[in-house]
This record gives C-alpha cells, sequence and structure tokens, in this order.
C-alpha cells in the first residue's frame, strides 16, 4: 500500500442553512511533505475540534480505488485526490482488511488504527449534493482515521506497512457497518463495546 497523495486545505467559508461557517473539507494535493502530530497535521485546517483532529482522529486515510465507484455517481465533479477530505490517499486498501487497532509505520510516523469516518453535511457540500451521505454510508468505502505513535512525515510514495496486527478480529468495514445494514448485529456491537482501541465517542455513538 502506498501513498499517492498528500492533502490538506485552507480555511474555506461555506454558507449552510442561512449561516456562514468555515470548514476545512476541501482538501487538495500538495507536492510537499506533511508531518503528522499527535492531534493533526501541521498546516492542514482542523476547524471543528469537537468532531475532528485530536487523539482519535489525527489524520484521515482514504483509498484511491475507491475513486472510481463515487466518480460514476458524480462524474461532472471536479475530481481530485482530498476530495472526501482525506490528509493521505493510499493507493489501494479494503476496509474489510484493515482492523481497528492495527498499527502501521508510514514514512517517519507510526500510527494506529483508530475509527471509520463518519459522514456529516461537509461532504455534502463539496460534492454539492447532500446525497452523498447516504451513498458514503452504504457504499462502506469509510476510510479510517488514525491515532499518531510517533509523529513523523509523509510524503508520496512512502509504502503503509503494517507492525503489528491487532488480535482482535473487528475490521474498519464492521464497525462501520453498523450505521447502516448491520444495526442488528448484537454480538458485534458488544464486541465493539468492549474494544479499547475504539474510541469512547464512536462506540457510544452506536
Amino acid at each position: 500500500m502506498k501513498v499517492v497523495s498528500t492533502n490538506i486545505a485552507k480555511p474555506t467559508t461555506i454558507e449552510w442553512n442561512g449561516e456562514k461557517l468555515e470548514t476545512g473539507i476541501y482538501k487538495t494535493p500538495v507536492s510537499s511533505s506533511i508531518y503528522l502530530g499527535k492531534n493533526d497535521v501541521n498546516n492542514d485546517s482542523v476547524i471543528d475540534r469537537k468532531d475532528h483532529g485530536g487523539e482519535h482522529k489525527a489524520c484521515y486515510f482514504y483509498s484511491a480505488s475507491h475513486y472510481a465507484h463515487f466518480k460514476e455517481l458524480y462524474p461532472n465533479l471536479d475530481w481530485k485526490f482530498g476530495m472526501f477530505g482525506e490528509n493521505i490517499t493510499i493507493d489501494n486498501f479494503e476496509e474489510t482488511n484493515i482492523r481497528i487497532g492495527d498499527t502501521f509505520k508510514i514514512g517517519s510516523a507510526i500510527i494506529q488504527v483508530s475509527e471509520p469516518r463518519q459522514p456529516c453535511f461537509k461532504l455534502g457540500l463539496r460534492f454539492k449534493n447532500q446525497k452523498i451521505l447516504k451513498d458514503f454510508i452504504q457504499s462502506s468505502y469509510s476510510g479510517f482515521y488514525v491515532r499518531i505513535i510517533e509523529e513523523g512525515e509523509v510524503k508520496n510514495g512512502d509504502n503503509l506497512t503494517l507492525i503489528e496486527r491487532n488480535p482482535n478480529d473487528i475490521s474498519v468495514e464492521d464497525v462501520f457497518s453498523l450505521l447502516s445494514y448491520n444495526k442488528d448485529n448484537e454480538l458485534l456491537k458488544q464486541a465493539i463495546k468492549e474494544e479499547s482501541l475504539l474510541s469512547e465517542k464512536y462506540r457510544n455513538s452506536i
């Protein structure tokens, strides 16, 4: 798994329900390396600190291989990496093969998978259509947030290399599925409630 794009954003003012607010959803590729800090990516815009950034959402990863699915649904957009608000675009991964708590080395940083993305209206603004929220959830292509175990720099071409596999076999897709088709799986819900590596806020949301 290899980095194909590193993406950051400047604050962008948008209008939502008659109010103006700032967001960092409009991420675009950069040619330089980015630095993964404990709570965010250096020089990136994290406006809403309640729902973004911090220990459990320091950096967001998305798979370039998922883009084709959404390009078919939204062909008229100006497509570029960073469309989903991800800081790091990886050439190919599947959420079914990434476990909550897996630890990876990327560039000079060490990261730990913390939770899937829960989309909000700002993704709808980026896509110019709030229908993307439903399409995103139904796709199972959530991407994932990480904790930063060791801070470091990441650049295009760096590999995402597995260091330690979490023996508790709960994938990113397993957790994300509870937002849609898997709501009645009480056994999985219980396993996730007991998964100490998943953030308390996310456990409470499902």
